[in-house]
């Protein structure tokens, strides 16, 4: 009888890749083959979200499970607490390896400093990170030391390669946890090898309907960033195969929000619509109920450490604020949430309009502001959110539901949409001239002081 082992766990994110620039998400242009292949063979969650549609929230409640409002994590370069348990602090204490490979964004303002072994690292022993970069053909990175490093090329390639050479030489009497956080496709759209860039001119790029005044360089730089990572993705799915372990981990790739790029007149993220909240979402995983399988329900962040946690028998801590989502991977009878609470508490730097809250159902998407309701869609008839019904009698009803159905969660969470200010004072915060955590991307010499 062959005794049943913990699966290893391989965590893949791209930063700012919206599900509707995906082949399984329905783009009729961008080539993702290995994500379409992972959606075909594996589990997609089609309506997975980005509860704060921005970089450090989403990384701080991926790791805890917990909403911004509760650890303060609602804004870019600040420090995530260590007083809490995180997936890496989990994993570790019930005899995972855990690795963490690339961008992390939660240690503070210092986006070219040095993370130190220890609590820092929120559990990850293996380390090769840099806090914050998108200079992706001289990436600054740190092991365990303060020297920095810089990745040898296009840095989601290098950083691939050293992913795949930790998968080749762990040991395999435990299991293993790894995630690995590329850059990319964030801006600069032009930062990417030529090879890709070449498959996208720009005057063949198509554009959504509700981009009503597109930069095409932009989109083709970023169609041609997520091929890029498609291609990675490739890489590290292979060697898993190779090494015959892809039966036994759950293999994941996402992403921490979208990006506008010019639907709505917007860019960026930050925004409730659905090209910056709504990101890809497949794994596949040893005990998935079959291939193909779609899971329609909302899947917001803070559900995937303790859906993680589920699928390899480990409890979640009694902390976490998501849900496990495993007996849907297992196609156990399971009912998924309702909806999924999206939110700005301080908007900053590229949105700087009035915080919201807002709702995201397999649905509609429902947002107030602090002037009260402002979109209401219908997305299986408006999929691309270009009718607003916020406001129009003859959806009143619907309108009131899901204006109880969002006071409903608010209350749940303690949050009663307040303005900016509120906030910064509560957590203590200090912002620039565009609203941010002032920040800096110096990296500093090591210090050589005895």
């Amino acid at each position: 009888m062959t005794e049943h082992r913990s699966p290893n766990i391989v965590f893949v994110f791209g930063d700012q890749h919206r599900w509707c620039s995906t082949g399984f998400g329905g783009s009729r242009q961008v080539r993702t083959p290995y994500m379409d292949r992972m959606a075909r063979e594996g589990v997609a969650f089609d309506l997975a979200v980005a509860n704060v549609p921005v970089c450090t929230p989403w990384r701080a409640a991926f790791l805890t499970g917990q909403y911004p409002l509760t650890t303060g994590m609602f804004m870019n370069d600040v420090r995530l607490p260590v007083d809490r348990p995180t997936l890496g602090t989990v994993l570790r204490a019930a005899g995972y390896r855990t690795a963490y490979i690339g961008k992390w964004h939660l240690d503070g303002p210092s986006r070219g400093g040095f993370t130190p072994p220890g609590p820092r690292r929120q559990g990850f022993d293996f380390w090769a990170v840099g806090n914050c970069t998108h200079d992706y053909m001289h990436s600054v990175y740190y092991r365990d030391t303060d020297a920095p490093l810089y990745w040898d090329g296009y840095d989601a390639e290098a950083q691939t390669s050293l992913a795949i050479e930790y998968i080749q030489s762990g040991k395999r009497d435990s299991p293993f946890a790894l995630v690995l956080s590329w850059g990319p496709p964030h801006n600069p759209y032009e930062a990417v090898p030529a090879r890709y860039r070449d498959l996208y001119p720009a005057d063949e790029i198509e554009v959504r309907p509700n981009c009503t005044d597109p930069n095409r360089d932009d989109i083709a730089g970023y169609y041609a960033h997520i091929t890029a990572l498609d291609d990675q993705l490739a890489r590290l799915g292979n060697a898993l195969d190779e090494q015959g372990l892809m039966e036994n981990t759950v293999f994941v790739y996402t992403s921490d929000h979208g990006d506008m790029l010019g639907s709505q007149g917007r860019q960026r993220k930050q925004h409730p619509w659905d090209e910056s909240i709504r990101v890809p979402f497949v794994m596949r995983c040893p005990d998935q109920a079959y291939g193909g399988l779609r899971i329609e329900t909302p899947f917001n962040v803070v559900d995937i450490m303790p859906t993680l946690l589920g699928l390899t028998g480990i409890p979640a801590p009694g902390a976490c604020e998501g849900r496990d989502h495993a007996p849907a991977v297992r196609g156990d009878n399971f009912t998924g949430n309702e909806a999924a609470y999206i939110m700005s508490i301080v908007p900053f730097s590229e949105y700087r309009g009035q915080p919201w809250r807002g709702i995201r159902t397999d649905g509609h998407t429902y947002v107030r502001n602090l002037d009260g309701p402002w979109l209401l869609y219908d997305n299986r008839e408006d999929p691309c959110q270009m009718s607003n019904l916020a406001g129009r009698e003859e959806h009143a009803a619907l309108q009131r539901r899901l204006d109880e159905q969002l006071e409903k969660e608010m209350v749940r969470r303690g949050d009663a949409l307040l303005p900016a200010e509120h906030y910064l004072e509560r957590f203590g915060y200090e912002v620039n001239e565009v609203g941010a955590i002032p920040h800096d991307n110096a990296v500093r010499p090591p210090d050589r002081r005895a």
